[in-house]
């Protein structure tokens, strides 16, 4: 059964004149990165390591942004980073890459691609659904975050400390980013009465 496609919560209130959009796009790439970027460096007490808020700003982004947009932010997001700017939690610069949490970053990136294309699907207008894609990304994150950290470190370091640290907080900011874009939607239905 094929989903049909709908517009992003960014795409439907987007405005009209190309140029403007546009812009609007451009604004929304940068500030994106810099939302993901601040949110690494927010960091909530919880054992038995503290959690970012990353993944709670990419699941809400990718989800009101839709795909394409949700990709360009993280892809923002990666070069700045690539550059030397302090974006990511620990820094930045091109050997972050190569450290642990190089599978993370890539699972950040596919995570987007997946809530965004839901969102392009109109699935953002569900919780519930939403919650579902987001878990799904999770899992990405999770799987390509622990399969880095075997090869650096061994696989019996893989769950202990890719996984395992992660579950409880990681779907609770899943489950957070699956109601913030539809209440968004509810809102905006509201308003435009």
């Amino acid at each position: 059964m094929a989903i049909a496609p709908a517009l992003s919560f960014v795409e439907t209130f987007a405005p009209e004149s190309k140029a403007a959009r546009y812009a609007t796009y451009g604004a929304l790439v940068l500030s994106g990165s810099l939302l993901i970027a601040l949110a690494g460096k927010i960091t909530v007490p919880f054992w038995p390591v503290p959690a970012t808020l990353q993944t709670l700003a990419i699941f809400i982004i990718a989800a009101a942004f839709g795909r394409k947009l949700a990709l360009a932010t993280l892809a923002a997001y990666m070069v700045e980073g690539a550059m030397g700017f302090p974006v990511f939690t620990g820094g930045g610069g091109l050997a972050y890459f190569a450290g642990p949490t190089g599978g993370y970053l890539a699972g950040f990136v596919l995570a987007a691609g997946l809530t965004g294309w839901a969102a392009d699907r109109g699935l953002d207008r569900n919780a519930f659904k939403l919650f579902a894609v987001n878990l799904a990304g999770t899992a990405l994150i999770l799987a390509l975050g622990a399969a880095w950290i075997a090869l650096a470190f061994g696989p019996d370091k893989a769950l202990a400390w890719g996984v395992g640290p992660f579950i409880v907080t990681d779907v609770i900011k899943a489950a957070l980013a699956a109601a913030v874009i539809p209440a968004g939607w509810q809102i905006a239905r509201l308003f435009s009465r």
